[in-house]
């Protein structure tokens, strides 16, 4: 069922699959929540409940350790015709809501880990089956675009929920709230995939013939997926600073005009959510102004921008003044640069799955946002605990990492198909 055919006022949208409309408001709605505690959990963890920023980095890359675990298991459960897609969606929201009450509790570092580790499991089980259930849900001529949807609903609950979570922090002055409203969200998430969302019953037939131990040996030994898989966890370590480094930064490092200690919490709110609807504003005009090129073109050309938009940190941090406005470029371009990143990624792993290992293709995608996360989370929680000189030129490094990313590409670029595969039996490929 297209929604556009439904209804004259979407016409101008591609034909997009049902289901995806109905996944991507309860993403939204999860999304809304998850925004209320992206930027201010490091503020919250170090500023008021007293742990040092090593210590929350470590923490928050802790959970990746957990999402891990939950990102093969929940890969393999997606693709398997008894468990499926949506019961994966519906078991990631249930621990992920566990995991936010947790939070919403801390007062030391036990608890933040241990609320971090059933947040990353909950995660990990979370990404393989949502984006397996788009890629279903996608035809290979508005695959970019159905993604793109999908995207722009997360962006559009984010900016949302941290407009909204640095107005209630400013009301009440307290974060624990932030944490119990996540959690109420991804209820609501839990109640939408419930109610609107179907298996699909091709991939179940398909999965009735998969072993699960030959699908992730078929996944890891595809030469193009492993050199992609490189690539993206550098593309997801710079996304973790945003989320994980970058606000600290701004509230302890960023001194505008001589003030005594960073940006306040209402502009560092403002500021992120005018990054959220600047990627909301740019997701489809980019999306299709990239449809025609190459996924290795769109990739380099979110490298090239992330490249530019770390030197702009750089820039606030060392410049003597204007350094508002450095932070509000690199915020502008970091939008752009993650809109041309994200659905190009996910369509190109969907292009490179065989359509009954699409759960194990995106759990091993998905893995590189753990990794990525992993390392960012810690590297930037580290490096904000040392010496003035090391925290600016960190975002240098950043800056001139990118050229690893390029020439990546450019082989990339040369062994890619030039066709989408076919559904395999993998019991064929790999003998009992």
């Amino acid at each position: 069922m297209k929604l556009a055919s439904q209804f004259p006022l979407t016409s101008w949208l591609p034909a997009i699959n049902s289901q995806v409309w109905i996944l991507a408001l309860g993403r939204f709605l999860s999304e809304v929540g998850t925004g209320f505690t992206t930027f201010y959990a490091p503020i919250f963890f170090v500023n008021q409940v007293g742990l040092s920023a090593t210590t929350v980095g470590v923490a928050l890359a802790s959970a990746s350790i957990f999402g891990i675990i939950g990102r093969i298991l929940g890969g393999s459960l997606a693709d398997s015709g008894d468990w499926g897609r949506r019961r994966t969606l519906l078991l990631a929201a249930a621990i992920s809501t566990i995991g936010s009450l947790v939070l919403a509790t801390t007062n030391n570092f036990a608890t933040l880990l241990i609320g971090s580790l059933i947040s990353g499991l909950g995660i990990g089980f979370y990404w393989p089956a949502s984006e397996a259930v788009v890629a279903d849900a996608s035809q290979i001529d508005n695959r970019r675009e159905t993604f793109a949807l999908a995207r722009l609903a997360d962006n559009l609950g984010l900016v949302i929920g941290t407009v909204l979570a640095g107005f209630l922090v400013g009301k009440i002055d307290s974060y624990r709230w932030l944490f119990i409203i996540d959690a109420i969200s991804f209820v609501m998430f839990f109640a939408v995939v419930f109610v609107g969302i179907n298996e699909n019953e091709q991939q179940t037939k398909q999965s009735e013939k998969t072993e699960h131990f030959a699908s992730w040996m078929t996944a890891l030994g595809d030469r193009r997926f492993l050199v992609y898989i490189g690539v993206n966890i550098l593309f997801t370590t710079y996304i973790s600073q945003i989320h994980g480094t970058l606000p600290l930064y701004f509230k302890n490092f960023v001194n505008v005009e001589g003030a005594a200690k960073g940006l306040a919490e209402t502009t560092i709110s403002t500021l992120f959510a005018g990054h959220l609807l600047l990627a909301i504003l740019c997701q489809l005009p980019v999306t299709s102004a990239l449809k025609r090129c190459s996924h290795t073109f769109a990739l380099t050309v979110s490298a090239l921008l992330w490249a530019i938009g770390f030197s702009f940190i750089w820039a606030s941090g060392v410049a003597s003044s204007h350094q508002l406005v450095w932070v509000i470029l690199a915020l502008a371009v970091f939008a752009v640069a993650i809109v041309s990143y994200t659905p190009s990624a996910a369509s190109l792993v969907t292009d490179l799955a065989p359509e009954n290992q699409r759960g194990v293709y995106f759990s091993i995608n998905a893995l590189c946002w753990s990794v990525g996360y992993f390392i960012g989370h810690f590297l930037g929680g580290w490096v904000l605990d040392q010496p003035r000189i090391i925290i600016d030129n960190f975002w240098l490094g950043f800056s001139l990492s990118v050229v690893i990313i390029l020439a990546i590409m450019q082989y990339l670029n040369r062994i890619l198909p030039s066709h989408k595969p076919a559904s395999v039996d993998i019991n064929k490929v790999i003998p009992n």
